[in-house]
C-alpha cells in the first residue's frame, strides 16, 4: 500500500488507516475474535494505522487491540484519544490530571508504553489552549506520545496550536457526503504540514456496495442522526445508489471508489474507513490502487454534488464541543 507521513514530524503509515470504533460494539455486537480477524486482514492488506479511542466502548476497542498486538507483534502505529468523559452527564475534560489518567489507562489497555498519536477528542473551550498544548508537550517529554492532535476544531483553533507547539494530526468528519473541511480546515493542515486524518470516509455504512435499510440503523449514534431518519434516509440512499451503480460499471467497489476519490484529492490526506469485519475491509483495502481520471471526478461531482446529503451530520444533541466555523 501507499504510505503517506503522519504530519511533518510524524512516522510514514499506510495511505489508509484503521478506525477502531466499532470493536467497542457502538454499531452493532462483536466479539474478540471477529475484532481479531479484521485486524489480520488489515495487516495483509498493508494497513499500519490503528486509530481508537478511550471511549470507544469504554475501553473494549483498545483492549481487543491489546490482546491483539500482545499475540501478533506486529509493527503497527497506534493513536488514541482522550477528553470526552461519557457521564452522567456527559461533558468534556482537557484537564492535565485527566488527559494524563486516560493516556495511562490506554496504554494499559494497549500493552504499550507509548503511542505515537494522541488526540484532544474533543476541545473544551473553558480550559485555556496553552495549558492544553503544555500538557501535550509534557507528554511528549516524557515519551509517552509521539505527537498530539486534535479532533473536530476549526481552522483557528488548529493556528493557535501550532503555534504554541507543532501539531501532528486534525482529525475531522470527510467524505462525498460531509464537505466542511474543504472550507478552510484542509487548507490549513497543508500549509502548517499537519496531516489530515479523516473519519467516517465511508459515510458510516452509507457508502457500501449494498444499500441500507432503516431497521440496520438503530443504533445508539444513527438512529437519531438527521441523515438516518425519515424522510432523509431515504433521500440520501436513492443520491448515493447512483454512485454504486457508476462504480459497479467501472469495476470497482464503492467503498473503494469513495476513499479513492478521498486520496486522490490531498496528498496529506489519510482516511481511516472503520469495520469490525474482514470481509468488509476486503471491499476496500485495495481503494489507493484506483486511479480516477477527470471524467471519472465529474461523474462523480455529478452524481454527488457537495451538499448532496439531506440532514446534518449531528443532531443538535451531539453537536458539544463540535467547532463549526462556516
Amino acid at each position: 500500500m501507499q504510505q503517506r507521513q503522519l504530519g511533518s514530524t510524524g512516522p510514514m503509515v499506510s495511505a489508509i488507516g484503521l478506525g477502531a470504533m466499532s470493536f467497542g460494539g457502538i454499531f452493532g455486537p462483536t466479539t474478540e475474535a471477529d475484532s481479531h480477524a479484521c485486524l489480520d486482514a488489515m495487516l495483509e492488506a498493508g494497513i499500519t494505522l490503528i486509530d481508537t479511542a478511550n471511549i470507544y466502548g469504554m475501553g473494549v476497542s483498545e483492549t481487543v487491540i491489546g490482546s491483539w498486538l500482545a499475540s501478533r507483534k506486529p509493527q503497527v502505529t497506534l493513536a488514541t484519544k482522550a477528553s470526552i468523559v461519557s457521564g452522567p452527564p456527559r461533558c468534556i475534560d482537557n484537564s492535565a490530571a485527566y488527559l494524563r489518567a486516560e493516556l495511562e489507562a490506554s496504554l494499559r489497555r494497549l500493552g504499550r508504553d507509548h503511542v505515537e498519536l494522541f488526540y484532544i477528542h474533543r476541545r473544551d473551550p473553558g480550559t485555556p489552549l496553552a495549558e492544553v498544548i503544555g500538557t501535550m508537550q509534557d507528554l511528549e517529554r516524557e515519551g509517552k506520545i509521539g505527537g498530539y492532535g486534535l479532533s473536530e476544531i476549526a481552522p483557528a483553533t488548529l493556528r493557535a496550536a501550532h503555534a504554541l507547539h507543532p501539531c501532528r494530526a486534525v482529525q475531522n468528519e470527510y467524505s462525498l457526503w460531509t464537505r466542511q473541511p474543504e472550507l478552510g480546515l484542509i487548507q490549513a493542515c497543508k500549509a502548517l504540514g499537519v496531516a489530515f486524518v479523516a473519519f467516517s470516509p465511508l459515510a458510516r455504512g452509507m457508502l457500501g456496495d449494498r444499500s441500507l435499510r432503516l431497521d440496520q440503523v438503530q443504533d445508539g449514534f444513527r438512529s437519531s442522526n438527521p441523515r438516518f431518519t425519515e424522510p432523509n434516509f431515504s433521500a440520501n440512499i436513492a443520491a448515493i445508489n447512483g454512485l454504486r451503480a457508476f462504480a459497479a460499471q467501472r469495476g470497482w467497489s464503492t467503498p473503494a471508489l469513495a476513499l479513492a476519490w478521498l486520496l486522490q484529492r490531498w496528498d496529506h490526506l489519510i482516511p481511516i474507513p472503520g469495520t469490525r469485519s474482514a470481509a468488509h475491509l476486503r471491499h476496500w483495502a485495495q481503494a489507493d490502487a484506483i486511479r480516477l481520471d477527470a471524467a471519472d471526478l465529474a461523474e462523480i461531482d455529478r452524481l454527488l454534488p457537495p451538499g448532496f446529503a439531506a440532514g446534518d451530520r449531528y443532531g443538535d444533541h451531539q453537536l458539544m464541543a463540535i467547532e463549526r466555523y462556516c
